[in-house]
């Protein structure tokens, strides 16, 4: 009996893309438990076996940039227009590059979240593809780069590539896409942490009184002056390891030797900026979270709008957030009712999506 055989491409944008992808690969090898899968990533080995649970082939690299960012709030527009016009010079060759590495590979199908170089591919290989995500990186760019002469070309073939795959799933919250007329909407999809709350304070040997608060900006550097920030009683800051930081109300949490989404669960609250996976993680775990606006992204709003019907949450300003003023938000925000916890059922709902495909190749 033959193994289903999947693609999956991974974008290295921050950890956002493999948040989405993770727990409908979970579904899907539950279902298929022969399923063999291949990922292509820019991240890290032990970054995507930290999320995807059964085993795969890594395949290493990156087919898409997503954005060159000067940090996890600011988009380098200037060397991201460079990294695309240097990309696309030379389009229908990466195309015909792409296409004879998935011929070599021969996966019944391929799913990117949410490169279009790989849908490209696919497409010219005769290889049925299939793309999720909140958003799309031709969306993104006509908002940036719509005006540009230049342009025009560039997302007239970053459009076909979405346009070629059998379907794309939105996610919710996502951005319209209006000009994808094979979208097809699902619900949010997130990790659920389970909650250990109890056992990182012993760890922390934190008083009981004490509130654990995780800054999360997601797998872009963002270094905030922790050291500088005023005192807030009874709060305790969960930082980055890499960020060396001596600050007796301040621990990495990487030592805590525990999963992202389980201390995600069990704090009390998250300091982060819009992105996906940050924001339906906390809707869809019960945690409070303060957010700081990110400068001319064109996804926040939706995502935005989506977090403050679904989540206790408050918006704070950059200054605020450099300034370490938090204290009269973070109090506001546990005062807040907590809505009822949104299910993440879009995990289902991509791999019912995406099964028939694979099961193509079984007797």
């Amino acid at each position: 009996m033959q193994e289903p055989h999947l693609f999956v491409d991974v974008s290295a944008h921050g950890f956002g893309h493999l948040a989405q992808v993770a727990p409908v690969l979970d579904v899907l090898t539950g279902r298929l438990p022969g399923l063999r899968l291949t990922i292509r990533s820019g991240l890290p080995t032990d970054t995507l076996q930290a999320r995807v649970r059964s085993g795969f082939t890594r395949l290493a690299g990156s087919s898409d940039f997503g954005y060159v960012m000067l940090d996890s709030m600011r988009v380098d527009l200037a060397a991201t227009a460079h990294a695309y016009r240097r990309q696309h010079a030379d389009w229908e060759h990466r195309v015909d590059l792409e296409a004879a590495l998935l011929a070599e590979l021969k996966p019944d199908l391929v799913f990117s979240d949410v490169a279009y170089l790989p849908l490209a591919g696919a497409a010219r290989a005769g290889i049925p593809s299939l793309a999720m995500c909140s958003l799309n990186w031709a969306e993104l760019f006509a908002h940036f780069f719509g005006g540009e002469r230049w342009a025009a070309t560039i997302h007239r073939q970053m459009l076909a590539a979405y346009q070629s795959a059998e379907c794309f799933l939105r996610l919710t919250p996502g951005m319209a896409m209006a000009d994808l007329p094979r979208l097809r909407p699902i619900g949010p999809v997130a990790g659920v942490g389970n909650d250990c709350r109890q056992a990182v304070r012993a760890q922390l040997q934190c008083d009981e009184d004490n509130r654990l608060v995780l800054i999360a900006f997601g797998g872009i550097a963002q270094r905030l002056p922790i050291a500088d920030w005023p005192p807030i009683p009874g709060v305790r800051w969960l930082v980055p390891q890499d960020w060396a930081l001596a600050h007796p109300a301040a621990s990495a949490f990487e030592p805590l030797g525990r999963p992202l989404i389980d201390l995600l669960r069990s704090v009390d609250a998250v300091v982060g900026k819009p992105g996906y996976g940050t924001f339906a993680e906390a809707a869809c775990n019960g945690t409070p979270i303060l957010y700081v606006r990110r400068d001319e992204w064109p996804e926040q709003d939706c995502l935005i709008d989506w977090l403050h019907d679904h989540a206790r949450c408050r918006e704070i300003s950059q200054a605020d957030l450099l300034a370490g003023r938090l204290g009269e938000a973070l109090a506001a925000l546990w005062q807040q009712a907590a809505p009822p916890v949104p299910s993440p059922s879009g995990a289902a709902e991509a791999a019912a999506a995406l099964l028939p495909w694979l099961r193509r190749s079984l007797p």
